[in-house]
């Protein structure tokens, strides 16, 4: 297993299983699958506008959350950006995740997507997995909130967790946070996670990318470095990276391919839409005092781009201090690939554990700036 250390073989002491589901939201001893004689009867429930529902709450107890999975009959962008997922640790009055409910489960953009990985899945594109280890010292709370003006016909849910774990002084929690610039702004790199008070962990991140056709063509957009600020680090981060698509582990541009730790699951090239993925499971990024997290909107022009570039007449900036613009007309001579700074509609969900069960990050955007075309 990634995440356990705990045998198969063994049972640990005073720990018990719960399953929270629409059969059971407050997963009370014996009263599971009572509806309709036993048959079926509650196993997903309609979400009017407006309307939130617990999914799971325990309190009064320690425990872990193993595993949530979730599968909605209408997986179209306004819900996927419109349905609202909020996870309360230890009687917070703050969410320590607040995020829509596609995002959080790994793919962006409103889209769903077949893939696998080590912390989140969508076995056929049309559920969605996580499989990321969320403990509690006191109690926890799981809320979903329709935030769209469309009533939600048919919400399928299992949070299973485990109560009674025994869990160490210095265990963290788990946190996520979800943004959006549509679109970014020249020279200034896109923020996925702002910074951040406390110890923690940095997990990883899934980010969703639609880039400007209209004013870049079909010129890659994903030359960015990312860069990770940490425990006192200013104007220069102590980690840094080489290209957006190395980040995720590949190169020279990116397919779609899923794996345990990286992926690109949408690569619509047609359209420049992409969403991608990477989470620091065996490489962690710790912090002890603070943490931020960017990446850079950077392109590159090639030979068949640039004379596109030259007819649409738009200032293109080549990558680097200034704005040094660029002429594409033929006047001067340039090699065959090139790095400009581009602005592009970009969003993300980043994932981390930290010290405390609330975080200061701004709240969840409202629906209107998170839905996409």
């Amino acid at each position: 297993m990634l995440f356990s250390t705990e045998p198969f073989y063994l049972i640990p002491e005073g720990v018990e299983t719960r399953w929270a589901s629409p059969e059971n939201p407050d997963t009370a001893k014996g009263v599971s699958g009572k509806e309709n004689a036993g048959r079926k009867g509650a196993a997903w429930f309609p979400l009017k506008p407006g309307e939130e529902r617990v999914l799971a709450h325990a309190s009064g107890t320690s425990g872990m959350i193993r595993r949530i999975w979730v599968t909605i009959n209408e997986r179209v962008p306004l819900m996927l950006r419109g349905l609202r997922l909020d996870i309360f640790w230890d009687g917070a009055g703050r969410p320590a995740v607040s995020v829509p409910l596609g995002d959080f489960f790994g793919t962006g953009l409103g889209r769903t997507a077949r893939f696998e990985s080590a912390a989140f899945a969508s076995p056929e594109g049309r559920s969605f997995c996580c499989y990321l280890p969320m403990p509690f010292r006191s109690g926890m709370r799981i809320t979903v909130t329709n935030e769209t003006d469309t009533q939600l016909g048919y919400f399928f849910y299992d949070v299973n967790f485990t109560v009674g774990d025994r869990h160490h002084d210095e265990t963290l929690f788990f946190h996520a946070h979800w943004c959006r610039e549509n679109p970014t702004t020249m020279q200034r790199d896109y923020e996925f996670l702002p910074r951040v008070e406390g110890r923690g962990r940095f997990l990883g991140v899934n980010m969703g990318v639609a880039a400007d056709r209209e004013r870049y063509f079909t010129s890659w957009w994903g030359e960015g470095e990312v860069k990770f600020y940490l425990d006192g680090d200013t104007t220069h981060p102590t980690l840094c990276g080489t290209g957006t698509e190395d980040y995720i582990g590949t190169g020279w541009g990116q397919g779609r391919y899923d794996n345990l730790f990286t992926g690109c699951h949408v690569a619509d090239h047609e359209q420049m839409k992409y969403c991608f993925y990477r989470y620091h499971i065996p490489d962690p990024v710790y912090f002890r005092k603070e943490i931020r997290a960017t990446i850079q909107q950077i392109g590159c022009w090639s030979p068949g781009t640039t004379p596109l570039l030259h007819r649409k007449g738009d200032p293109v900036h080549a990558a680097g201090p200034g704005r040094k613009e660029l002429d594409f007309s033929g006047k001067e001579s340039f090699e065959p690939y090139g790095l400009f700074e581009r602005e592009d509609d970009w969003s993300s969900c980043a994932y981390f554990y930290l010290d405390r069960p609330e975080n200061e990050l701004p709240p969840l955007s409202p629906l209107e700036d998170r839905l996409c075309e």
